[in-house]
């Protein structure tokens, strides 16, 4: 299911570039508990989880900012180029993406080198209530920093506020 998920989430974010509507992502008959997907790997290594949640942090509270410039720096170069334009960027965020772009609780959970790179994912209650289980794809760049590649949400259903 995770891979499906990816490719889902995948293909909606290049769509929401040239349309500029967010493309739901199907709900996949997942249990509401959160649990490690086969093939991941924890990452223990306390420098890099806290580089990681320093650039996630920082684009949410970008997006509380409506800050369109700080948040689209935090994307990775792929992100840039489908989106081109932080306004643009920041638009497909506010549409299909309100529980990381306005969520009323933030906490960071396991760090895992998944199938498809290194994730971060953070569990966060939306402006509707509702909780959301954030899987952030992150990318290292050339220099050394870390940029996000991507974000998949997936709903909790019993976990809602």
């Amino acid at each position: 299911m995770s891979r499906l998920r990816a490719a889902v989430s995948c293909l909606a974010l290049i769509l929401a570039a040239g349309t500029l509507t967010a493309v739901p992502t199907p709900a996949d008959p997942m249990p509401t508990e959160l649990v490690q997907e086969q093939g991941d790997v924890p990452i223990t290594d306390p420098a890099l989880s806290q580089a990681i949640r320093a650039i996630i942090s920082d684009q949410m509270a970008a997006f509380r900012r409506d800050d369109a410039a700080a948040a689209f720096s935090d994307a990775s170069p792929f992100i840039q180029a489908r989106f081109q334009r932080p306004d643009i960027f920041l638009q497909m965020v506010r549409s299909g993406y309100a529980p990381v772009y306005r969520p009323h609780e933030v906490e960071f959970r396991e760090l895992v080198q998944a199938p498809g790179g290194l994730e971060q994912r953070v569990f966060v209650i939306g402006p509707d209530g509702r909780a959301y289980l954030a899987h952030y794809q992150m990318q290292r760049q050339a220099d050394g920093s870390w940029k996000i590649n991507g974000c998949t949400l997936e709903p909790l259903g019993d976990q809602s506020t």
